[in-house]
């Protein structure tokens, strides 16, 4: 049985907006870019009484996404700087419960094959203290520390040590957007890992090297005098 993506509730659609966002490569986005993707995805939802085809109401989906019982607020987005959000892995899972409901045969992707060392990578990762407090909207509480572990450096690493660390990392996780392209991957755990995912993972990773870019620097000056 089908489902009409119009009968969706509001949070879905803005959701599925969000998704389409994502899948072109603009994550994180702005909320006015959301704002602008979900009124011309649904503009009988959220166009402004009286000039629907002309305007967004802008103010029914920021108040959707911000509110208190908003998106972020149900953890299906998370806030990655000013203005600037991101689907989460709830997030993604609302839109393919949705979309599944919308599609009677959806097409069965094929599905990313990781070595034992990408998935331990990806595990540390997924598990990190890091990405658990970006999920739950708690950026503010992060510590150099928890991107020490994200990263797997120690702030006892001599200069060329970290830079040749901090490399590799950057290596890993271009592998995995490459491997992971438009499609998902299971682990051996039963985790399944999106593109997405690895987008947020991405944008985790430089939102943090931006945060912490003083202490890194610091970190090098100190190794590089001894």
């Amino acid at each position: 049985m089908t489902t009409n993506v119009d009968e969706c509730t509001v949070p879905e659609k803005i959701l599925l907006a969000a998704d389409q966002l994502d899948k072109q490569g603009q994550s994180p986005f702005s909320a006015e870019a959301l704002i602008v993707a979900a009124w011309q995805k649904f503009p009988r939802t959220f166009g402004l009484k009286g000039f629907a085809d002309q305007y967004p109401d802008s103010n029914k989906i920021l108040s959707s996404i911000m509110g208190e019982k908003g998106l972020a607020r149900r953890g299906w987005l998370v806030k990655m700087g000013q203005k600037m959000y991101s689907l989460t892995r709830d997030g993604r899972q609302v839109v393919r419960r949705v979309l599944l409901q919308e599609e009677e045969d959806p097409a069965p992707a094929s599905m990313v094959k990781v070595s034992r060392e990408q998935e331990k990578f990806l595990h540390g990762l997924l598990d990190s203290t890091a990405v658990q407090k970006f999920e739950e909207n708690r950026k503010g509480e992060l510590a150099f520390a928890d991107a020490c572990r994200f990263w797997g450096i120690t702030e006892n690493m001599k200069g060329d040590v970290l830079d040749e660390k901090m490399g590799q990392f950057d290596d890993s996780l271009a592998e995995l957007d490459r491997l992971f392209g438009d499609n998902e991957g299971e682990l051996s755990s039963g985790r399944i890992v999106t593109p997405g995912d690895i987008r947020v993972l991405t944008n985790i990773h430089r939102y943090m090297e931006d945060r912490f870019d003083r202490h890194l620097n610091l970190l090098r000056t100190r190794s590089g005098r001894r």
